[in-house]
Order: structure tokens, then sequence, then C-alpha cells
């Protein structure tokens, strides 16, 4: 509405062309702006006619907003600085998942190549059985000494019920 009245008053002030008219285009034209400044403003609510209160608020909700803008560029900063951590600890565990890789291929190379067994040397499983019972224990119920081999582990040739301690505090308890 404001602008069509501008628009006529435009029209009617260029046909007469008077300083005055000029200077009336100009003043209406300012405080319709102001009234949308303060529509602005309050969004909602009836806009202030006061222009000294549209400047006012204006002001505060510039200063409000600047602050606001500040706070997120602080944020922001802060972000990016965390995203640099966070990419430097990635390139971090990169690096070291490509070491524990390189570790895990390595010692699956030495267990191939020592499961690879000389000759002499009996399989697991048929030593067990043949030097164990069922309960892994030789006659008069003791423990067969079995020497091992330098390099080997020997654990492989205990059976495992032999190897479960769940019930050792039960079987042997501590003595006083």
């Amino acid at each position: 509405m404001h602008n069509c009245l501008y628009r006529l008053r435009s029209v009617a002030c260029s046909a007469s062309g008077s300083k005055a008219c000029r200077e009336k285009l100009r003043r209406d034209k300012l405080n319709d702006r102001f009234l949308e400044l303060g529509a602005v403003l309050e969004p909602g609510r009836r806009p202030k006619t006061d222009k000294g209160a549209i400047l006012n608020d204006t002001v505060r909700v510039v200063t409000q907003l600047r602050s606001e803008a500040q706070k997120l560029k602080d944020s922001n900063e802060e972000l990016h600085e965390i995203i640099k951590e966070l990419k430097a600890e990635k390139n971090e565990l990169r690096d070291e998942k490509q070491r524990l890789k390189a570790d895990k291929e390595k010692l699956e190379q030495q267990v191939k190549s020592m499961s690879a067994q000389p000759g002499y040397m009996p399989h697991p499983s048929a030593v067990s059985a043949a030097a164990f019972g069922d309960q892994g224990q030789a006659a008069g119920n003791k423990l067969m000494p079995f020497i091992g081999y330098p390099g080997v582990a020997m654990w492989q040739f205990i059976p495992p019920a032999v190897r479960d301690t769940s019930q050792d505090h039960v079987l042997h308890p501590p003595v006083a």
C-alpha cells in the first residue's frame, strides 16, 4: 500500500517538479523504510512509529547479532582445531594399523615356519594320546615329564583337561 501511494506521489511530483515535492517524497520514502525496519525487528507485533525507538531496537539487535556471530566464529575455529586433531589421530591410527598388520603377517610367517616340524619330532596329538591317559596323567597318578624342544611351545602337547586351571583352588588348596 505504501509503494502504491509512493508511486502516485512520485508521478504527481514529477509533473510539478518542485523541490518541496521531491523533499516530501524523500521523507515519505524514509518514513516507509523506518516502518519496514520496525516491522522486521519485532515480527508479529505492531511496528513502532517512533524513529528513536526503532533506531534503539535496531542497535540492540545488531549488537546482539554481532555477538552471536562472534560466538559462532569462535565455535567454528574450535571445531576446525578439533577436526585437525581428529585427522592427526586418524592418521596415527592408520599408521598403527599398518604396523600391526605387518607384525601380524610376520608372526603368521613365523608360526608357519615353526609348524613345519622336523621328521624326528612327533605330532602333538600323537604324543599326548600316547603319553597321557584320559585325564592327562600317567600311571601312578603323576604327570609324565615331557622335555620340550627349544623354540617350540610345549603347551600345545598338554591335553585341554590338564590346562584347565579353573578348579586349581579346590584340587590344590594353598598351604597356610
